[in-house]
């Protein structure tokens, strides 16, 4: 078991919050003294407060800059793929 006051601000992490819960990818946008306010990147996108001491299963790994760089190309080319156009007038 990890805690949140582990990640950095501004990094990207590939985490398991529970032994068995899926791999998802947050980022820590903020830091205050006693909690991190951390963007969900899953289904659906979600923002969050989490006190320093809230445990993580699992801190997977830090993306690198470069990891970073090839999802965003990936995810904001095809976010709206899944998005059906509502033509009706």
């Amino acid at each position: 078991m990890y805690t949140y006051d582990l990640m950095e601000t501004g990094c990207y992490y590939l985490v398991k919050e529970k032994e068995d819960s899926p791999v998802i990818m947050i980022k820590v946008a903020v830091e205050s003294d006693h909690c991190l306010f951390v963007q969900r990147y899953d289904d659906p996108m979600a923002t969050e407060w989490k006190l320093k001491k809230d445990t993580i299963h699992d801190i997977i790994e830090c993306l690198s800059d470069e990891a970073v760089k090839k999802w965003e190309a990936h995810f904001f080319s095809n976010k709206d793929a899944f998005y059906e156009e509502d033509d009706e007038e």
